[in-house]
């Protein structure tokens, strides 16, 4: 029998939400994502999914907010993660299995709310970038900036908005457990949004303000549970060269070291292709022989084919 292979498949933002923020219209885009997903599934390879979390934990922010007008304790950073995770988790979870069960496969899909181990001397914690939750007024954040220590900025036009660290992944807690699921042939939906970042202190886990970058979340896991392929999804079909210029220019399959020059050589946009960049970077150099693919949801089976997307090797 052919050996499956193992893929961790980073689901990019445009796979959970459309321009529609509603309960409704976000199971709706991922029953689309799915029904791509399960063609995945159908050539046989073993599946962990992974995905963002940012418009769902700024509304739950959003919420948080509105709660403690009303006397209701809010929740911190850490706990809002938790419940993106919890919630999102369960949307895939429920579709993927209705689409499974269409297709008459035997499948069991597992979510699990998933740590990131972060180190707190990490230059991230001294230069929070991050903007999480709403726009307030100079006002409101200078007000809130006192009485909690947060970090606030402006971004001209918009508000004032909290910034956060976005420090490096060193460690999935969880990583174990979602190997032993996978090896007992269970889909695993895990690290959602990069993972909860949580930070060691005498044996215990202490949960932190921070934002992990969702693709080198992915990675990290990838790694660590011996995954053959990180494939990353996202709204374009290929890395590209030149972007929205003139002499744009698509890379299909693309050494690591030729890749790594296009990085250092600034091709690819902070907060947006060059987190995607570096992780599978990352992935690839990590052993021989893994590869990482980037491309659109739609192209994702064609680019496990090595027949679409961008494709990085050693």
């Amino acid at each position: 029998m052919k050996e499956q292979k193992k893929v961790v498949i980073a689901l990019g933002g445009n796979a959970i939400q459309t321009g529609d923020g509603s309960e409704e219209a976000q199971q709706l885009a991922i029953r689309k994502t799915v029904a791509l997903l399960v063609e995945i599934v159908k050539r046989g390879y073993q599946m962990v999914i992974t995905h963002g979390n940012g418009p769902q934990v700024g509304n739950i922010l959003l919420q948080q907010k509105i709660a403690g007008t009303q006397g209701i304790p809010p929740m911190s950073l850490d706990t809002c993660g938790a419940m993106s995770q919890g919630m999102i988790g369960y949307w895939i979870e429920k579709e993927l299995d209705d689409a499974l069960r269409a297709e008459g496969i035997e499948k069991d899909v597992a979510s699990i709310i998933t740590r990131t181990e972060v180190d707190l001397n990490d230059p991230a914690f001294q230069h929070p970038t991050k903007p999480i939750g709403p726009y307030y007024t100079e006002e409101e954040a200078k007000q809130m900036m006192e009485q909690t220590g947060s970090k606030y900025v402006e971004f001209p036009g918009r508000g004032w908005r909290q910034v956060v660290a976005s420090p490096q992944p060193m460690n999935i807690i969880e990583h174990s457990v979602i190997e032993k699921l996978v090896r007992l042939d269970f889909i695993v939906i895990c690290a959602g949004g990069g993972g909860i970042p949580v930070y060691k202190e005498n044996h215990k886990y202490i949960g932190v303000d921070a934002v992990i970058d969702k693709d080198l979340g992915a990675e990290k896991l990838a790694e660590l549970i011996h995954a053959d392929i990180l494939l990353i999804l996202t709204d374009v079909d290929h890395v590209y060269l030149h972007f929205h210029e003139p002499n744009e220019q698509p890379l299909k399959k693309v050494k690591v070291a030729k890749l790594k020059k296009y990085m250092e050589e600034g091709h690819f946009e902070e907060g947006s292709m060059l987190p995607k960049v570096k992780a599978a970077i990352q992935f690839v150099e990590s052993k021989p022989d893994r590869k990482a693919m980037i491309t659109s949801l739609d192209k994702a089976l064609d680019a496990l084919l090595e027949q679409a997307g961008t494709i990085v090797e050693n």
